[in-house]
């Protein structure tokens, strides 16, 4: 398969402190692929230069191709990748088809498309757009409703549809299952699947070690910044490396579930 995402010798420092040191991987053309490692091992900033919020030190971030190194954001959701935040970052005070039509927004251009989620302007084509999406992923249920009435996991739901608004090649998920409870969790896992399943990458960063088995088959392990591990998910807990970042030098011979 074609690598959609090629990360190669990717490095950042703040103030000094060294927090992404080296790491190269590659993200094939839909690929599942998880992001873990523990609390402060750089998945969260690798996250971030990979979607131009922080530009790198050194090393090159290539998507589709094209080498997308000091790109903005905006124009990185262009060339189609998009990011959901661990934080839910949806308007509440908006229906879910108005939230889900800002994250065409890139798409669009003008006062139309800055004004186009508002109800007065009826049902454009955006409007409509919106509609389609939100019935092909399911949440039709929702469709007419103010986002600060909706369950938790449902919001969740309705921010990867937005994501999806922009027509992503690949999408970035920090944290997705955080805050849910198992029966959410189970739920995610499917619509992650019904999204994996239209042929669009994943890359999650993920502490719930259930939801990255039974959705990826494929992770890379980060500590201390560096890459430490980059394999099957099966196999990771077995990985000394990797049990050492998790349980120390004096237990790396016992398993953990990591992440």
């Amino acid at each position: 398969m074609t690598a959609l995402l090629k990360v190669e010798g990717l490095s950042k420092s703040f103030g000094g402190v060294q927090v992404i040191t080296d790491v190269s991987f590659e993200a094939e053309e839909g690929a599942r692929l998880a992001l873990i490692g523990p609390n402060g091992a750089g998945k969260t900033t690798l996250f971030n230069l990979l979607t131009g919020v922080f530009p790198q030190d050194e090393g090159t971030v290539t998507l589709a191709g094209q080498v997308i190194d000091g790109a903005p954001s905006r124009r990185r959701i262009g060339m189609g990748m998009a990011r959901s935040f661990q934080n839910i970052r949806l308007m509440p005070h908006l229906s879910v088809v108005e939230n889900v039509m800002l994250g065409q927004q890139h798409r669009r251009s003008g006062l139309g498309a800055m004004l186009s989620p508002l109800t007065l302007f009826g049902r454009s084509e955006s409007w409509r757009e919106a509609e389609a999406l939100i019935a092909d992923m399911g949440l039709e249920a929702w469709m007419g409703e103010t986002v600060s009435t909706l369950p938790y996991g449902i919001r969740k739901q309705i921010e990867l549809v937005r994501a999806l608004a922009a027509k992503p090649r690949l999408l970035l998920l920090d944290e997705p299952a955080a805050g849910l409870n198992g029966t959410e969790t189970a739920q995610l896992r499917d619509f992650l699947a019904r999204i994996s399943g239209t042929g669009i990458t994943l890359l999650v960063v993920e502490h719930d070690m259930s939801l990255v088995r039974s959705l990826c088959d494929r992770c890379v392990v980060l500590n201390f910044g560096r890459k430490i591990y980059d394999g099957s998910t099966a196999q990771v807990h077995e990985d000394p490396l990797v049990l050492e970042a998790y349980l120390g030098a004096r237990h790396s011979g016992e398993t953990a579930d990591v992440a």
